[in-house]
């Protein structure tokens, strides 16, 4: 059965949202080997590394950096956020300019509505977990600044107080993470207003960096697997000699 263009318009946000869903079900789910689950245990290295310093202010600087950097994103989906708001006022200029382009599908005024929703929910969804994330390296700072002093380290309270501060780091990451793919599948979202199998090709592109980027990429190889000891094989992985 061929599908008309409008039974497409209406399947490929499907299309989308079950392929984001599917990809954060896979790579989220159970204990697989991906670039966030290595870094787990580089920040259970880093709290460990933080027990045993008298002055603990580098630790505070790495935690304001990341807070920094996460409140750029929280800003920037506020701002698209009341972009997408302000396009809904403005529908008939911007359906103008989308019908400039080459190749562009039409889209009833209806319809052009549904996408703008789309969009502006995908952003914020992505800025309430930015501001979860944010929120949760604010506890990290916290659990710093009540970490024992150094003469209480391999203590049964210190190793617990090293293993929850980690734990708490790692999900704000894993937050961090998810709001940054949001931002992936919304600038594929994006395509949507141009055509929707342009929004299949773009889901798919962006579902293939994703995967790439989180099991395959250079970095991922650089730092291991998850499970190996961070200050294990010495020299870079593509230099090791293979067995």
């Amino acid at each position: 059965m061929r599908l008309d263009l409008l039974q497409v318009d209406f399947l490929a946000p499907l299309f989308l949202v079950g392929a984001w869903t599917g990809y954060a079900l896979y790579a989220d789910g159970g204990r697989r080997q991906t670039l966030m689950a290595r870094m787990r245990d580089y920040r259970l290295a880093w709290m460990r590394q933080m027990m045993v310093r008298d002055n603990r202010i580098v630790d505070t600087q790495i935690t304001s950096l990341l807070v920094q950097n996460i409140s750029f994103f929280a800003s920037s989906a506020i701002l698209l956020i009341g972009g997408l708001v302000a396009i809904l006022g403005a529908r008939e200029q911007a359906m103008a300019i989308i019908a400039d382009i080459p190749l562009a599908a039409a889209t009833p005024a209806g319809l052009w509505e549904i996408k703008v929703l789309l969009l502006a929910l995908i952003f914020v969804y992505a800025f309430f977990k930015f501001t979860w994330s944010l929120r949760q390296f604010n506890y990290v700072a916290i659990l710093i600044g009540a970490t024992p002093p150094p003469e209480e380290a391999g203590s049964q309270s210190m190793t617990w107080h090293i293993e929850r501060t980690a734990s708490v780091a790692s999900r704000a990451a894993d937050h961090f993470n998810k709001a940054m793919r949001a931002y992936y599948f919304g600038l594929a979202a994006l395509s949507w207003f141009v055509h929707p199998w342009l929004l299949v090709a773009a889901t798919l592109w962006v579902l293939v960096v994703n995967w790439r980027r989180e099991f395959r990429s250079h970095s991922y190889m650089l730092l291991g697997e998850a499970g190996e000891p961070v200050d294990g094989p010495q020299g870079r992985p593509d230099q090791q000699e293979s067995p």
